[in-house]
């Protein structure tokens, strides 16, 4: 336990997640890992000479290694492992090794926010330790750090999934020294606060008195505690840039299948605008997975 798995950016990638995780892995007293991924398609040459391919594959990864090399040079960071991988399928190899080798977060740099690849999508969706998505498009002189809870559901798993996000939350804030703020959007379908016939301030001051004790065990002050209604993803976006929040850690629910592609999971959502990095907390098919 106690490793970071960082996977190196792409080449054209706006975040650093190398130094970014070197540096995070520090703060936590961890030990940090880069993972460096490659993969090309070589036509025909794959099926016709596979003595071709081999030593082409060897030539990408060593050109990939040998950068990392340099970077690590300069953040004198030389003893740091560097692993190559050639896989078509990133977080296939990333969700189960950093699970069977006992790795505490993966870390990672968003490509770009507009256009996300599928491969950030299916780590949300299959990691099983928590995962840092790097934003290429931070806001400036960040302090906070903001916890988005569920806090009215019923749920087993939810509830289970608020207190992973709140000790997730709690040791990283204390390891970057941000200033801790709590996140509770209580959801209202749009059209029905826009028809302006639900007291939305009534309903916020009855969920701040029902976990007030909640609260008080954190030891959040009330300017520290947001209470909002309306969409998720939405409001929490609002309330990132409003209190110019570093970092946000969010839970995941991991919904697979048709159920997953036609409702989605609040944290995919987020990153389409999100100006934080986001940590997810994942959860898997109705049983929360070890995150200590």
């Amino acid at each position: 336990m106690n490793k970071v798995f960082v996977i190196s950016q792409r080449e054209d990638a706006h975040a650093d997640a190398i130094s970014t995780g070197i540096a995070l892995a520090k703060s936590l007293e961890k030990s940090a890992e880069i993972f460096a991924y490659s993969f090309e398609y070589f036509g025909e040459a794959e099926y016709y000479n596979p003595k071709f391919v081999a030593v082409a594959q060897k030539q990408v990864m060593k050109q990939k290694a040998a950068k990392i090399e340099q970077s690590l040079v300069k953040l004198s960071a030389s003893d740091i492992p560097i692993h190559n991988v050639w896989s078509k399928d990133l977080y296939e190899h990333a969700c189960h090794h950093s699970a069977r080798h006992g790795f505490d977060l993966i870390i990672k740099a968003v490509h770009h926010a507009e256009h996300y690849l599928p491969v950030d999508w299916n780590l949300i969706r299959h990691t099983r330790v928590p995962l840092m998505l790097l934003t290429d498009n931070p806001l400036h002189n960040c302090d906070a750090l903001m916890m988005a809870l569920d806090l009215d559901s019923k749920k087993t798993l939810k509830q289970q999934l608020n207190r992973a996000v709140i000790r997730q939350a709690c040791l990283l804030a204390k390891a970057t020294q941000c200033q801790l703020h709590l996140a509770f959007v209580i959801r209202l379908p749009r059209v029905i606060h826009d028809m302006d016939i639900v007291d939305t301030h009534a309903m916020i001051q009855s969920a701040r008195q029902k976990h007030q004790k909640l609260f008080d065990e954190l030891g959040l002050s009330d300017e520290s505690i947001h209470i909002t209604v309306g969409d998720p993803d939405l409001c929490l976006y609002q309330l990132a840039c409003k209190f110019k929040v570093k970092y946000l850690v969010v839970g995941a629910v991991q919904r697979q299948g048709l159920f997953a592609y036609m409702v989605g999971n609040t944290a995919e959502s987020l990153l389409s605008r999100i100006r934080s990095n986001v940590l997810i907390v994942p959860a898997r098919e109705g049983q929360l997975q070890p995150l200590d």
